[in-house]
């Protein structure tokens, strides 16, 4: 929890990773240049003070994560988000087995998500029941532009994509985190268009599509494709460390999505390690968008900024909130009467 000016904020960090981005786990000069990517955002985007040695970022100890999270970064509540990348890391770099070995020991501090690829067929229906059922699963966490042998990328309107989807349905699995984001070496910009959320939010009503790091560097064909769709939310990941960098680039992204989404479907993510939580609280709580754009965008009140920090992601993983913390529910959007069939491929295509 962080308090400041009177005010108590319930922090759900909703985007965290447990990686091992060292040179003996990088199976390849690709994995070797994806660990140095995400570096260059942490030194590009960190304030000098929180900028750490290239050793240390390559992989933290359980105790580093459960202090920079937990001792003093205010986290009450951190979901795992996993990004296998096995073509570039021997063991994986952060798999939901990794995750969910650690958050045993601590069931109190985590959730688990798990993660599957279209392209593993049935092996990987079957692997993604598994992992439902070993950690309990209320979300996956997809990759569309991770590599696997000669292909570099899929659509979530995939045949196999819509099969894995309907499975999720099955197994209760209702939060589908994204990646659509800005590009990392050495993977291809397009893989992460935002463009197929369209579709799949369409078919799959009852599934919430949060699209990771709200569809940087294409922030404008997010907003169209959410404002039509009640079931897609933006996940803050990424988009935070400029409030320090680019202040008012910040106030127009937070503006936009205010906007167009409102603040019920806004989730504050740290994307741990890349950045730790307690500055980026500490700034966003400190927050306003400048006085000269609030005209257009409005100001961010601390009932705003709860729901971004915490209350919406509670929501979505039926977490509890302390007494007196809390907000009434939001009036949820009516979303279209779907037909009988609509998750079915052969009726969204007939």
């Amino acid at each position: 929890m962080y308090s400041k000016d009177g005010e108590n904020y319930f922090i759900v960090d909703s985007h965290i990773h447990f990686w091992d981005g060292t040179p003996a786990n990088q199976a390849n000069r690709y994995g070797e240049g994806f660990l140095n990517c995400f570096y260059d955002y942490h030194r590009n985007l960190s304030p000098q003070s929180e900028v750490w040695s290239l050793e240390h970022f390559q992989k933290q100890s359980e105790q580093d994560l459960l202090h920079d999270l937990f001792e003093v970064g205010y986290v009450d509540k951190a979901i795992f988000q996993p990004t296998y990348l096995t073509d570039f890391f021997v063991n994986g770099f952060n798999t939901t087995e990794q995750d969910g070995a650690l958050a045993e020991r601590h069931p109190d501090k985590f959730i688990v998500n798990g993660s599957w690829d279209p392209r593993d067929g049935e092996a990987g229906l079957a692997a993604l029941e598994r992992l439902a059922e070993r950690w309990q699963l209320k979300g996956v966490k997809l990759y569309t532009a991770e590599w696997k042998g000669r292909s570099k990328g899929w659509k979530l309107t995939d045949d196999w994509s819509y099969r894995y989807l309907e499975k999720c349905q099955e197994l209760g699995i209702r939060n589908i985190h994204i990646h659509k984001g800005p590009t990392i070496y050495p993977l291809n910009r397009d893989a992460f268009d935002v463009a197929d959320v369209d579709d799949v939010a369409t078919a799959f009503p009852d599934l919430r599509f949060v699209v990771e790091h709200v569809g940087l560097p294409r922030l404008e064909d997010f907003c169209w494709i959410a404002t039509q769709e009640p079931n897609v939310y933006g996940g803050l990941a990424v988009a935070m460390p400029f409030i320090h960098s680019r202040p008012r680039y910040f106030a127009q992204i937070i503006g936009e999505l205010l906007y167009w989404l409102d603040e019920n479907r806004i989730t504050f993510a740290s994307d741990y390690a890349i950045w730790t939580p307690k500055w980026l609280v500490e700034k966003f709580v400190d927050f306003q968008i400048p006085e000269d754009m609030q005209d257009e965008y409005g100001v961010l009140t601390p009932d705003v900024k709860r729901k971004i920090l915490g209350l919406n992601a509670a929501r979505l993983y039926d977490i509890d909130v302390p007494e007196g913390m809390g907000l009434p529910a939001p009036d949820v959007p009516a979303s279209r009467t779907p037909v009988a069939s609509e998750t079915n491929r052969e009726a969204m295509t007939s």
